[in-house]
């Protein structure tokens, strides 16, 4: 085995070592109204979504496509290996790099490629007790698991078949990591589980870029719009997207599988008749992006809500509505099977509104009898189906018993009120689930990613206004003629896939506003609106149409200065993984306790406890489950008022063996109000003016508890089961 230096190996130029990864920015965990054409959308001079479309003119926007992909993959693959030189990091230091969620979700693709057989690894990880000791868990029905079971099996099969042509899957060698640290091996290529895992991220990301550039041509009607969309993406990369930072979060898994998802539905609103395989690939990407991740559900009750307003409006025909709805119900009953009964599913906003919203619609010939067509039938439908979807949530969690989603609610609640309490302050204490921040629409306005879609929006404004007016002196005229003009069951406008959208953007703006974690939706949505300057539909009377593909390349032009210097800037991230205190804790651990020895401790550790000594714990990154969420607190009661002897109760009750104390959790204050003493406060104020506990015990922990390690992050206590252990 080759020694080498890591400075001398493939990259000369990198010299710092760091802990905390560098950024340029914040991390990001139609058809026609009165005019179009519903039936032709053209792609490259029209001919993608027309029937007498060329093979050349398919097969152009396809390769812009695959290459778009291409360039992505490429991208984001070259920063995560900029960033940490992920090739050259031993396996525990690469497991450390998945911080949080990310390594408990690695975990469990560990421990099926670790496992006798593929099998028995489904099995471990459904009957979990290391997760949660002493409960016995089904991960797979709680962390939405199935992308770390098809990547196992590939992963085992790959090497499996690999391994019987004796072909080499990867290379190791001995690093050299200077700074007085020990040696250690490195490996690289498909045969590496973790480099096999974030490879296969970052193909599927790839991909999802090509959906981008096929969505952005089909909604404008020119490759020159999927080209706009993709350069939109690229230009504000950092606002986009966070997969390079993070590949193991759900959202790596799920959310392109949405940008298919919106592309299968935007055929279906713009093609006249859509047949039942597109109701059927819709409902099949629906389950591939529900399942991965337990947030989709909220993206897709935004999703139905604005095909909801575009129904109410006039843009969207009953029964086009009442097929959506069936695919989408469809899909969630699948997924509420495939994830063995969570009853998160069938408690969420989004089933309760699936049934109001077919409700409605059978009821709509009834509330056209006493309010008309017009707006006071829209603000009616609007308030029943709003109050219908509250009362049914309702009923539905009494009914089954469940409390997971309460604090989603309670975080809504706090953004508008002065409500606290400890879960709802966990999450607003963060940054990225505080509002979005003022820097963020600035940025956007430098790329012109924000002017040019807010000129879109104005455009398609104009028409909806139109449209509606024009309908309503036609609906006046029939009714003073004594003409019966009800169109209930038939779309008054065309151009629905373009409606949608636009209600699309509006409902992930509002996401983005209120949560800045979520502008993961708003910005790649904007730059699919963006394609949209291109729509010969919207600005066909800019002529001739030259001069508007002259513009086009004008706005794409300015928009590059500042996309260009964003790009440079991730470019220039370089830096190297390294956590030294937690190797150390994590060796020692590995070394120093028995196999079943239980711990318990702030939430990102316990994810690397978990994956990277096999150990079980208490509590997780997980803080989804109203179960979990009790254990974190009783767990954090360290970083409270609170007296020792009522913690030390509190985790001999958890069957804790070891916790461990960060005296940052203690002390650190994202801003005023947040740090953790100051969180507990609110749910104990009974103990308000004391010295936090944390404090007292770095400083002395007999007699409650035994110190048995420490280094300048990490402090191990022995939790006594009885007064001999002390």
């Amino acid at each position: 085995m080759a020694v080498k230096s890591r400075r001398q190996q493939q990259q000369q130029h990198r010299e710092t070592r760091h802990d905390k990864p560098r950024r340029s920015g914040p991390e990001i965990e139609e058809k026609k109204s009165g005019v179009f054409d519903r039936g032709k959308s053209r792609l490259v001079s029209g001919q993608i979504g027309s029937r007498g479309g060329s093979l050349l003119n398919i097969g152009i926007p396809l390769l812009l496509a695959a290459v778009a992909g291409v360039l992505h993959w490429y991208h984001i693959s070259s920063l995560f290996e900029n960033d940490r030189h992920f090739s050259h990091l031993s396996t525990l230091e690469k497991e450390m790099g998945f911080r949080t969620e990310m390594g408990l979700y690695y975990s469990y693709f560990k421990t099926i490629i670790e496992a006798p057989s593929f099998l028995s690894g489904v099995i471990m990880v459904m009957n979990d007790n290391r997760t949660e000791y002493p409960l016995i868990i089904n991960t797979l029905k709680r962390f939405n698991l199935y992308p770390e079971i098809l990547l196992a099996s590939w992963y085992r099969l790959y090497t499996g078949t690999m391994g019987h042509f004796d072909y080499v899957t990867k290379t190791c060698w001995t690093v050299n990591r200077g700074e007085g640290l020990h040696p250690v091996n490195s490996c690289e290529g498909l045969g590496d589980p973790a480099s096999f895992y974030v490879a296969i991220v970052f193909a599927l990301n790839g991909l999802m870029l090509s959906f981008f550039f096929i969505i952005g041509a089909y909604v404008s009607g020119s490759s020159l719009g999927g080209i706009v969309t993709v350069l939109c993406f690229f230009f504000n990369h950092g606002e986009s997207t966070r997969v390079m930072w993070t590949p193991p979060l759900r959202e790596s898994f799920s959310y392109p599988f949405l940008i298919f998802q919106m592309l299968v539905l935007t055929h279906i609103l713009r093609t006249p008749k859509a047949g039942k395989c597109a109701f059927v690939a819709l409902s099949v990407s629906n389950v591939f992006f529900m399942l991965p991740w337990q947030f989709a559900q909220f993206v897709l009750l935004t999703q139905v809500a604005s095909l909801f307003a575009a129904y109410i409006i006039g843009y969207l025909e009953s029964d086009r509505l009442q097929h959506l709805l069936y695919a989408h119900m469809a899909s969630l009953l699948l997924c509420f099977v495939l994830m063995f009964g969570n009853s998160m599913l069938l408690t969420s906003f989004y089933a309760s509104s699936l049934v109001s919203m077919g409700g409605i619609i059978a009821l709509k010939s009834k509330l056209i009898q006493y309010y008309k067509e017009g707006f006071l039938l829209w603000i009616a439908q609007s308030i029943i189906l709003l109050i219908s979807t509250i009362i049914l949530k309702m009923l539905l969690s009494i009914l089954l018993r469940t409390s997971d989603d309460a604090h989603i609610s309670n975080l809504i609640k706090s953004k508008f009120t002065s409500y606290k309490d400890f879960d709802t302050m966990m999450y607003t204490c963060a940054a990225e689930f505080d509002f979005m921040e003022k820097e963020t629409p600035l940025r956007y306005t430098r790329t012109l990613l924000l002017p040019t879609t807010l000129f879109v929006i104005i455009a398609i404004t104009v028409k909806i206004i139109k449209d509606v007016w024009i309908f309503s002196r036609k609906t006046e005229s029939h009714m003073v003629n004594g003409d019966k003009y009800s169109l209930e069951t038939t779309a008054q406008f065309s151009n629905g896939e373009m409606v949608y959208h636009f209600f699309q953007l509006i409902a992930f703006a509002v996401l983005a506003i209120l949560i800045m974690r979520l502008k993961l939706f708003l910005t790649p949505h904007m730059c699919i609106m963006a394609s949209l300057i291109c729509s010969r539909q919207l600005f066909g009377w800019i002529k001739p149409k030259a001069l508007h593909h002259l513009l086009v390349v004008g706005i794409i032009s300015a928009m590059a200065v500042q996309g260009i210097a964003n790009l440079r800037g991730q470019w220039n991230i370089i830096g190297e993984f390294s956590n030294v205190p937690q190797e150390e804790l994590l060796e020692w651990i590995k070394t120093r306790t028995k196999a079943d020895a239980v711990f318990a401790g702030a939430m990102p550790t316990m994810a690397s406890v978990k994956l990277s000594t096999g150990r079980p714990i208490v509590n997780h990154p997980h803080y989804e489950d109203a179960g979990l969420r009790e254990r974190t607190k009783l767990v954090y009661a360290m970083y409270s008022r609170k007296p020792a002897e009522v913690v030390k109760q509190n985790l001999m009750r958890l069957k804790v063996d070891y916790f461990i104390l960060e005296e940052s959790w203690c002390i650190r204050r994202t801003r005023p109000g947040c740090s953790m003493p100051e969180i507990w406060d609110v749910e104990d104020p009974s103990n308000i003016g004391k010295v936090p506990l944390c404090t007292l015990i770095e400083q002395n922990p007999q007699p409650h508890f035994k110190m048995v390690f420490q280094n300048d992050v990490y402090t191990v206590l022995r939790v006594p089961k009885a007064t001999k252990d002390l």
